[in-house]
């Protein structure tokens, strides 16, 4: 596996990928294309196969940045690759001077909180029908570290 910075060329193999995953709630093309226009830091995982996974984080100085997405192929998961994406993202974020990274994540992911969890992130509150059209709820993560 092989972790790089996401380049628009990517971005029509990671659409497959994300409207697997998030179905009706999917981002569109343009929607990464605004990201890396806007400057936000996404990496991609690939494989022999291409991209196998993608993570985004946008930092708002001084100190926080959120977790704009992490997705792994469904073939690709449980792997590990999810984590070197997030690992990757806060060492990011380390690097640009967040203390605190936020996330939501839907309240049904129960494995994407887990994994959340496990690097420190707790939940601090819940967006009621943050995400359309199924109306779902997003819990809120956030992570601090010492400054």
């Amino acid at each position: 596996m092989k972790i790089e910075r996401l380049r628009w060329w990517h971005i029509d193999e990671l659409l497959p990928i994300e409207a697997d995953l998030f179905g009706e709630e999917r981002w569109t093309a343009s929607m990464f294309w605004n990201e890396l226009a806007s400057g936000h830091h996404y990496l991609v995982a690939t494989d022999g196969d291409g991209v196998i996974g993608y993570a985004g984080l946008a930092v708002t100085p001084p100190d926080e940045a959120w977790v704009q997405n992490i997705a792994v192929r469904r073939d690709a998961q449980r792997r590990g690759v999810g984590r070197v994406l997030l690992e990757a993202l806060l060492t990011r974020a380390r690097e640009r001077g967040a203390h605190r990274v936020l996330l939501e994540v839907a309240v049904d992911n129960v494995a994407a909180q887990k994994l959340y969890a496990d690097y420190g992130f707790e939940p601090v509150g819940v967006r009621k029908g943050y995400y359309q059209p199924s109306n779902t709820d997003a819990l809120v993560m956030l992570r601090e570290e010492p400054t």
